[in-house]
């Protein structure tokens, strides 16, 4: 069985936001190790699963729970996004806090 990549975790998130914000929801939590489970049962993949929220935040995006290594890859990454507004306009948060 391969892996899942960091592009179809991206389409996970993105589908997440969606769905949060048609039932009208101003933010969802997104926990790595969560999302991980939830897309690949048993699977050791937390790379492709944190790169991809991180790929995924935009600005005004938070972290509600920010892994003290640089690379931020680790199970309990945690973070807030935002969904009222998903607008592809939007910066990526990577833009913003550089």
């Amino acid at each position: 069985m391969e892996k899942w990549t960091q592009d179809q975790y991206e389409q996970t998130l993105a589908r997440k936001k969606q769905e949060a914000h048609d039932a009208m929801q101003l933010y969802i939590l997104i926990n790595a190790k969560d999302l991980q489970d939830e897309c690949e049962p048993g699977v050791k993949n937390l790379s492709a699963a944190c790169k991809a929220m991180l790929n995924q935040m935009l600005e005004g995006d938070g972290f509600e729970v920010e892994p003290k290594v640089k690379s931020k890859i680790a199970g309990k990454l945690t973070v807030r996004y935002y969904v009222d507004n998903l607008d592809p306009s939007r910066r990526k948060y990577s833009e913003v806090n550089q």
